[in-house]
């Protein structure tokens, strides 16, 4: 069966993150006294984020306040904005516009998808100007949907969206542990994980992605091979 659609993650696998997101959500728990290590939010990436504070105040065992999350959540978006409107860091992920536009000539369409808000994605998504350059036709945010990943709303909505029925159509491409859920959960033909983000793939081999690649660069070869 071809593929009709490949649903890309944004930070840590189509744009570089450099742990801006990981030291963005600390300085936001910080700001409101509380201190977290570093390897205690990776495994919060990808979530949706007010799910991710909840994750956490919860493990803390912070007693849970709807509208302290909401306050944290706001100093992470904040933040978050202003890295990606400003950040000379911010840049595609080495090979990642040469694999959409690959793809995009197999007739592949490119969309993606984040744990982030629509308004960080709106951001990035004007800074790169993906959608001008024509290399993404589509992309959602988890604040667009009841449920973020590792539930498979979102990529069933870009479904929705091109016109497509058949999830075996779909590959999802992630670097973290709910991108691949997410993925499985939908019933992609294929998810592939990546090791350029938030998990190695030491990391990631438990999740039981169909295959992990070390650069998306591998992804057209691998994909064209199975088509």
């Amino acid at each position: 069966m071809p593929i009709k659609l490949a649903v890309f993650d944004i930070a840590g696998t189509t744009i570089t993150d450099d742990n801006a997101v990981a030291n963005a959500f600390r300085k936001a728990f910080e700001v409101y006294g509380y201190t977290i290590a570093e390897e205690d939010i990776k495994p919060l990436m990808g979530y949706k984020k007010p799910v991710a504070i909840q994750i956490m105040l919860e493990k803390m065992g912070a007693e849970m306040d709807e509208e302290l999350v909401d306050d944290i959540h706001h100093e992470f978006e904040t933040e978050m904005l202003d890295h990606y409107e400003y950040s000379p860091d911010v840049k595609p992920m080495p090979g990642a516009e040469d694999v959409m536009m690959q793809l995009k000539e197999k007739g592949i369409r490119i969309a993606l998808n984040t744990g982030f808000s629509k308004a960080i994605a709106d951001t990035i998504m004007s800074r790169l100007q993906w959608i001008d350059k024509g290399l993404v036709d589509d992309y959602i945010a988890s604040d667009e949907v009841d449920e973020g990943r590792p539930g498979p709303l979102m990529i069933q909505v870009l479904m929705q969206r091109a016109g497509i029925d058949n999830a075996r159509e779909v590959i999802k491409i992630g670097d973290t542990e709910v991108d691949v859920n997410e993925g499985i959960n939908a019933g992609c033909m294929m998810v592939i994980a990546v090791t350029t983000g938030a998990f190695t793939r030491d990391q990631l081999q438990p999740y039981t992605p169909d295959y992990i690649i070390d650069n998306l660069s591998e992804l057209p070869a691998l994909i064209f091979d199975c088509d």
